[in-house]
């Protein structure tokens, strides 16, 4: 009975947490698994220098703010701290580290077997992200090519690239924040998909924020209301000072193959290249999920909000906007985690009335 619970959530990052906070004071049992081996989640990896792009204020999970107020941008090592304390805070009911490497459900109970043994719940929330499942496309010649690939999940500092010339590949903020940081010490070309949008400077994570939060209202009012890219360049500091230094001044197309040393486009032009660093996205992780036979064609699991279609019992939390408005954000998953946990709450009370009928 040790490791039976009303709920496991599966992710023990910034959703998790959010999740966490309200499933303390639901009633329920509940566990948290995550894999680290301590608080923090993706920000654990993320490169040394990262910013985030909402003041602290509006960088927070529900029940307390982080400290910086209005007009400060934290730091990825404030953030990791932010949710160590969070955590620390509230108690919450965490084990680490925990692998879940399969989900399955028998006899409408389901079963994890994980690092630590088997798990049962009578649901599951998972909420393992996307940054463990990195995309890189696919590009003929990649395999015979000499010089470094790497993703953008991977890097770290700008400092082993002296010397050596890097393409960055993505017209994002993760693109624009680490070719304004390599640009600093070695030669860089930028390749986007399109050319690249920057946001107004007055507008930051406040603002999109704001307007999913103003989408949400306006679909369940049945309006339309258009949700502005969160791809678009947010102006952090240090892409105005790039941008001051004239770093982004030219970005080219994408190119169509490796050679041993070189990027290659289709009218035959060619670039010396040492370093590719792909700034583009993570896929949802959801291998745990594999054996529910839920994962659709696209990678993604079919939900209404953030309840699975297809399976009862399963939830999903902090995706991106295909569960919930702004999920994937740290003031934005709260709303999220919160409706989350009430219908889990609902879904448990009439499970154990259905059993208490027979």
């Amino acid at each position: 009975m040790e490791n039976r619970f009303d709920v496991i959530v599966i992710g023990g990052g910034q959703s998790g947490l959010a999740l966490g906070y309200y499933l303390r004071r639901s009633g329920l049992s509940y566990i948290i698994l995550d894999n680290q081996e301590e608080p923090g989640g993706a920000w654990l990896h993320t490169w040394k220098s990262l910013r985030l792009f909402s003041p602290a204020q509006w960088s927070s999970l529900p029940g307390m703010i982080m400290t910086g107020g209005t007009d400060y941008y934290p730091t990825r090592d404030v953030a990791i701290e932010y949710l160590k304390s969070y955590e620390t805070k509230y108690n919450l009911s965490i084990r680490r580290p925990v692998q879940v490497t399969r989900v399955y459900k028998r006899e409408g109970e389901f079963q994890l077997e994980t690092s630590d043994g088997l798990y049962f719940s009578k649901t599951v929330v998972s909420s393992t992200g996307s940054f463990s499942n990195p995309y890189i496309p696919s590009f003929e010649g990649i395999n015979v090519f000499k010089g470094q690939v790497l993703h953008s999940g991977e890097y770290q500092t700008p400092d082993i690239f002296t010397g050596k010339r890097v393409a960055i590949v993505g017209e994002g903020n993760s693109g624009a924040q680490i070719l304004a940081e390599i640009s600093k010490v070695t030669g860089t070309l930028w390749i986007t998909q399109k050319e690249p949008r920057f946001l107004p400077d007055h507008i930051d994570g406040r603002f999109l924020f704001d307007a999913a939060t103003q989408m949400y209202e306006a679909q369940k009012a049945g309006k339309r209301y258009r949700l502005p890219s969160l791809g678009d360049i947010v102006m952090v500091d240090a892409v105005k000072e790039a941008r001051s230094n004239k770093v982004y001044n030219s970005s080219i197309r994408p190119f169509q193959h490796f050679t041993e040393d070189s990027l290659v486009w289709s009218d035959g032009h060619e670039e010396k290249i040492d370093v590719v660093i792909f700034c583009t996205g993570f896929k949802a992780s959801l291998n745990h999920l594999d054996a529910l036979g839920v994962i659709n064609e696209e990678g993604k699991i079919d939900t209404d909000g953030t309840r699975a279609m297809h399976i009862p019992g399963l939830w999903l939390v902090g995706y991106g906007n295909w569960t919930g408005f702004a999920s994937a954000t740290l003031i934005g998953v709260g709303r999220s985690a919160k409706t989350t946990v009430e219908q889990l709450s609902t879904y448990i009370t009439k499970q154990k009335e259905s059993l208490s009928l027979k």
